[in-house]
């Protein structure tokens, strides 16, 4: 499939198109008195920034600067909070996606917010890239809202280094293609950023690389690529010669299947009960299957963790640490009901009574294709068609009317369970709930 509409004989060209500070954004699109006022969207619980306007950055605030620290700066400035909202953001991603799709089918889905593209045969149908990246972006805005950034280049890492140099410098009014550029102006662009700037160098490695004088873009760009593998490895040596304009990357253009699946989130306030516990982790596993047969496949095994506050000082009454254990199934499956009874006998082995939790978690491991699922010597498939037809219904009916929708009594009737996570600022889910669409009054 890889590689199937691409043009024959034509060099490769990459795009990274990025919604700028997505979650902001798409707060945004559906109220649009946040424009020009501070944004911070807060982590789970309300806990840390995740997302701020250009406007929060102004005024100094730091990605995952814990709010309860902010209190002051907020009042002062008149920053606005608000609370994930994880419904709304998985929906306009995916309508972002789509519209992309709309320009070409070669289309990696690179995280919630960026998307690699082949280009090259899309050439003849625009001026030039220039052309085709402020298409992007007028129909995205015009479709969703949502401004976004577009980079181009030979390479999937120069394309990831123009989309940077677009977002950074307004000069390019939000579309940057380093192939159109000459060696000189490519070079002198690459001179005035730093090395951390390249996708895949952290802090740490953008150390080690400057006490070895390579202090720029423009410094790794021009590194002897056998050298840097020797001193760094394979990964660092692709990406020398990615900044050379030789593609090492292409497009993954299906994921491939996760190998461990997880579902965990920290509760809103401590729980001490093992029914809400019990709740708690059935919610994770409903979860955690959901995406485990979206990909196709079968888990052997569960692992049911709970942890304490551990804001709690050790030897404290009601303190309680980390604590996990995993549970074999007799046969692979992807059904809630097994899962989640697995996961209650893992809970029962490790609850301590009279211990305050803060989070619980399971992971799915062990994990197999579905059509190579192995019996037990004397287990019976007779039970496996409902149990499909059953998983396959449920799949289906969340997927219309929005998660949870349908889902295993175990995981509890009550939508403000005692566990639930903290979201005093959440938004409306504009786009997924119909008693919370958008009304214009």
């Amino acid at each position: 499939m890889r590689g199937m509409h691409l043009a024959a004989g034509n060099p490769p060209q990459f795009a990274l198109v990025d919604v700028n500070n997505f979650y902001v954004s798409c707060e945004r699109a559906f109220n649009p008195r946040l424009a020009g006022v501070p944004v911070v969207v807060l982590s789970n619980n309300d806990g840390c920034a995740v997302s701020r306007s250009a406007e929060a950055k102004q005024l100094g605030v730091k990605m995952a600067a814990p709010w309860f620290q902010m209190q002051g700066l907020a009042r002062r400035h008149g920053i606005v909070a608000l609370s994930s909202n994880y419904a709304l953001y998985g929906d306009m991603s995916s309508r972002v996606v789509s519209i992309l799709h709309g320009f070409t089918p070669d289309v990696e889905v690179y995280s919630i917010d960026e998307s690699f593209l082949r280009v090259e045969h899309l050439q003849h149908l625009y001026r030039n890239r220039s052309a085709l990246g402020q298409a992007i972006r007028q129909r995205i805005a015009q479709w969703t809202g949502l401004p976004v950034c577009a980079g181009f280049g030979a390479t999937k890492t120069l394309a990831k280094l123009a989309n940077h140099l677009a977002k950074t410098d307004p000069a390019w009014d939000g579309v940057c293609d380093l192939s159109a550029l000459d060696d000189l102006e490519r070079k002198n662009a690459m001179e005035k950023l730093r090395v951390h700037a390249v996708w895949g160098v952290g802090r740490r490695l953008a150390t080690r690389l400057e006490s070895l004088g390579i202090r720029t873009v423009k410094d790794l760009a021009n590194a002897d690529p056998a050298r840097a593998r020797q001193r760094f490895g394979v990964v660092l040596e692709r990406t020398v010669h990615e900044l050379q304009g030789i593609s090492c990357l292409e497009l993954d253009g299906l994921a491939a299947p996760r190998q461990q699946v997880m579902a965990t989130r920290s509760f809103g306030t401590e729980v001490g009960s093992l029914a809400a516990l019990r709740e708690a982790v059935a919610w994770h596993v409903d979860s955690a299957a959901t995406r485990l047969r979206a990909q196709g496949s079968v888990a052997g095994a569960v692992h049911v963790f709970i942890q304490g506050n551990r804001f709690r000082p050790t030897g404290s009454q009601g303190h309680a640490g980390h604590a996990g254990t995993m549970v074999p199934l007799e046969q692979p499956s992807d059904d809630n009901r097994v899962l989640t009874t697995a996961a209650w006998a893992g809970l029962q082995r490790i609850y301590r009574a009279g211990c305050a939790y803060k989070k619980c978690g399971v992971m799915l491991v062990d994990i197999s294709a579905r059509q190579q699922r192995q019996d037990s010597l004397f287990g019976s498939t007779a039970g496996r068609s409902p149990s499909d037809k059953l998983m396959a219904a449920m799949d289906a009916i969340n997927h219309t009317w929005g998660r949870g929708t349908l889902r295993t009594a175990a995981a509890g009737l009550s939508q403000q369970a005692q566990w639930a996570m903290l979201s005093e600022h959440r938004s409306p889910r504009y786009t997924t709930r119909w008693n919370e669409l958008p009304v214009v009054k």
